[in-house]
């Protein structure tokens, strides 16, 4: 395992980081090197006292080292504008699909 996160970490390396890091879940990984990571979030409304639930959708940068597959819940951080879309990479996986706590 230790020799694995290594190589994670040289292949993000390769791109700079910078900026927000956020963790969401990967709910898109049929593009080549690209995943969708949703976030959901939870913002309280002051003028009609209940809280507004919605979503955000983030496609990211998938290194092959990395891999993440849907149901994973990734850690991704913002970098330099990858392509049209993707400004953000997969840096780590937090917990694989299917796994407890």
């Amino acid at each position: 395992m230790a020799g694995k996160k290594e190589v994670a970490k040289d292949a993000v390396a390769a791109v700079a980081t910078r900026g927000a890091v956020l963790e969401g879940t990967v709910v898109k990984d049929r593009g080549k090197k690209t995943v969708v990571v949703q976030r959901d979030l939870v913002r309280f409304v002051p003028k009609y006292e209940r809280y507004l639930r919605s979503r955000s959708k983030i496609p990211a940068h998938n290194p092959d080292e990395i891999g993440a597959k849907n149901g994973d819940v990734v850690q991704i951080e913002e970098c330099r504008r990858i392509s049209k879309t993707k400004s953000w990479i997969v840096t780590k996986i937090v917990k694989k699909a299917g796994e407890s706590a």
